[in-house]
């Protein structure tokens, strides 16, 4: 399993707008083959300031959703809210599961 982090700035009044927009990418997520898990959270001193935090069963399925057309034309819908670019870091474990 991989975690995926991806970072967004939201465009000042933009929070609500961009809001609907992430929950129904959550919810659609759930059909995409490698999806696990995922969540949306906001900073506590910076509500514009959102995090995805995402589980998946590997590297490929994310890369291969990333890749996707469905995904480029949600990015598509929500590029126009944010201020500057998603930033986006893939995690794996650094101590496979099983031997802690």
């Amino acid at each position: 399993m991989i975690r995926v982090i991806i970072e967004r700035y939201i465009a000042e009044s933009m929070e609500t707008t961009y809001d609907a927009q992430a929950r129904e990418a959550l919810r659609n997520a759930i059909d995409i083959p490698g999806f696990i898990s995922g969540e949306s959270l906001k900073d506590d001193h910076n509500p514009r300031h959102r995090v995805i935090v995402s589980t998946w069963r590997s590297t490929a399925d994310w890369y291969r959703w990333y890749a996707s057309s469905e995904r480029r034309e949600k990015i598509e819908r929500i590029r126009p809210l944010l201020e500057a670019d998603e930033r986006i870091t893939v995690l794996e474990y650094a101590v496979p599961t099983g031997n802690v």
